[in-house]
């Protein structure tokens, strides 16, 4: 095989590659347009307990089965450096995504959510809710 033709060769068998490597990729929710994101964080009564945060976890896992909601993602505080703009101080997060606002409006006064304040409201002492619509 000439020079010209075995650049031409590794070139194309590259770009076939990348295309294949590419397409086997997880589809994530940065690739959907959900233009609506409630993202909530809780402070719970007993910071120190696994018990308890483990147990909001689980409620707040529960949520998913609310048909508005396509995607949910729940977190707990990531032990990253220690830097003035990080906060630290919460303990569960719950990460939510909507297709439309009236999508978000319906799980607010869904009975999964109601059912989830009232089974799980006594486990934090402090909520704060950041919705945000795509600008």
């Amino acid at each position: 095989m000439n020079k010209s033709n075995r650049r031409k060769f590794l070139g194309t068998a590259a770009v076939l590659s990348v295309g294949t490597v590419a397409s086997a990729m997880p589809i994530t929710s940065m690739s959907k347009h959900y233009p609506v994101v409630h993202h909530v964080f809780f402070w719970l009564k007993n910071p120190g307990s696994k018990e308890d945060r483990d147990q909001l976890v689980a409620g707040v896992k529960t949520l998913s089965k609310i048909p508005t909601i396509r995607e949910l993602h729940v977190g707990i505080v990531a032990n990253t450096e220690k830097r003035d703009v990080v906060d630290h101080s919460w303990g569960v997060s719950e990460l939510m995504f909507f297709s439309d606002l009236a999508g978000q409006e319906a799980y607010q006064t869904h009975p999964i959510h109601l059912e989830f304040i009232k089974n799980h409201s006594h486990l934090w002492e402090k909520v704060i809710v950041y919705d945000i619509a795509e600008a």
